[in-house]
This record gives C-alpha cells, structure tokens and sequence, in this order.
C-alpha cells in the first residue's frame, strides 16, 4: 500500500486518538490539531501531566498514556528526543499506531514499532494530510 493510502486509511478508521503534548494554549498547534480532530468526529483525549484535569475544548486532560487507554492512535507532540519513551509506551499498551508530529522523528523507536505491528507515521500533521488528501468534513460512526 502507498504512502497515501496509508495515511487515508489510518485517518478514516482511527476512532480513538491520544494526543500527547495537547496543549490549553490557543496559540500553540497541538490545541488546533485536537480542536480539529473533535470537531472531525474522532474520541480524543488530551495527554498531558502539566495540565491533568484541566479542560482542553471541554474534554479534561490526563495525565498519562494509561489513563487514555483504550488507544487507537497515539499523536504525539513532543520533541524527537522524548518521543521514542512515548512511542515504546504506546506500543505497550496496545496502540494500534502513533504519529508524530511535524518535525518530530526518531527512526529507531518507529522502527521498534513497526516491528511490533504498529503502524508509524513521522513528521507529518494529521490535518494537512487531511486537507491534501480531500478527506470527509467528519469520519463515519
């Protein structure tokens, strides 16, 4: 399957996503991209132990990976240098995959992942992808 169609089919059938790094500050993209992936449809939850149990577009922050569970899809806004620890907790807990946000890479922890079956998108942002590929305005139910 290409690239593309590998994105596609992860944005359509991902129902649950974790966004780690969610952010209450209007001014910083991980608030958007969550506001953006709510108001698509998607059961996110906001990860982030900084601001545990504060609301982020209505839905309370947690404060870990575990406390999400169940994981569909792990989006993570952390730099490179912390997203391996989140990408190796993720596939722990059964993530079906886990994205990385622009300009976050670590090829050896997706590595990792991927040979556990998980799938791995790196540096790339769910909702350009969404915009390129002309998506639905909502997921289906």
């Amino acid at each position: 399957m290409d690239e593309d169609a590998t994105i596609r089919d992860l944005l359509l059938s991902t129902r649950r996503i974790a966004v780690v790094g969610a952010s209450d500050r209007p001014d910083r993209p991980s608030h958007g991209v969550f506001g953006f992936l709510l108001a698509r449809g998607y059961d996110a939850v906001p990860v982030n132990p900084t601001l545990a149990g504060r609301e982020i577009h209505g839905r309370a922050a947690l404060a870990g990976l575990e406390q999400a569970k169940p994981l569909d899809m792990v989006d993570v806004f952390r730099r490179s240098s912390l997203a391996g620890a989140v990408m190796d907790e993720a596939v722990r807990l059964g993530a079906r995959s886990v994205w990385l946000q622009l300009g976050v890479v670590d090829a050896a922890a997706a590595a990792r992942a991927r040979a556990a079956g998980v799938i791995v998108v790196m540096d790339r942002c769910p909702v350009i992808e969404w915009r390129r590929l002309g998506l639905p305005p909502r997921i289906s139910a």
